[in-house]
């Protein structure tokens, strides 16, 4: 008994390490160029292309999004209009507040409590928690955005979505401002 403990203990221990290296972290980013000022790349109107892939790969939905972008001080709003691939729509109009430190909260009609994010040099890290329409119900799944600033008009976001820590797929999205 003793030892199947310790053999559980140990296997425990194994796999929190190995999923505590594959987390990014943020300041690795403080020094890369350009800097990303929240503010000044989501102000006006950007477009975004981006695809969906579930956990093999494959390219389950494609999609467009046009945003219309502004602040007012610390507070921005991220008003986002998505067409997808099968001629679905949806809108999702995000609440940014700027706090000390590089570090963001948002909120959204969708988003279950207040998304966390920090800017580091040219990345944003984002991570919340979507009501996403399944079926004709909703799930709760966790979105970790990683946003990369490219140049003044371009930036790539990378996202990953799991429920109960299984990834279910990834989001890939090109920013541009025209």
């Amino acid at each position: 008994m003793k030892r199947r403990l310790l053999l559980c203990s140990a296997t425990a221990s194994a796999l929190a390490g190995l999923s505590a290296c594959a987390t990014q972290d943020i300041a690795a980013y403080a020094n890369e160029k350009p800097v990303l000022d929240l503010a000044q790349y989501f102000n006006g109107t950007l477009n975004a292309y981006g695809v969906f892939t579930d956990r093999s790969g494959t390219v389950v939905k494609r999609f467009t999004v046009v945003m219309q972008c502004s602040w007012s001080g610390n507070e921005g709003v991220l008003d986002e209009d998505f067409t997808y691939s099968d001629g679905t729509k949806q809108k999702r109009i995000w609440r940014l507040k700027k706090l000390a430190d590089g570090r963001y909260t948002g909120r959204a009609d969708d988003v279950v409590g207040e998304a966390q994010g920090q800017v580091r040099g040219n990345t944003f890290y984002w991570t919340y928690t979507l009501d996403l329409p399944v079926d004709g119900r909703t799930i709760e799944v966790r979105f970790d955005d990683w946003m990369y600033l490219m140049n003044d008009k371009v930036m790539l976001n990378k996202a990953t979505m799991s429920k109960f820590g299984v990834k279910l797929g990834e989001i890939t999205l090109s920013f541009s401002k025209p």
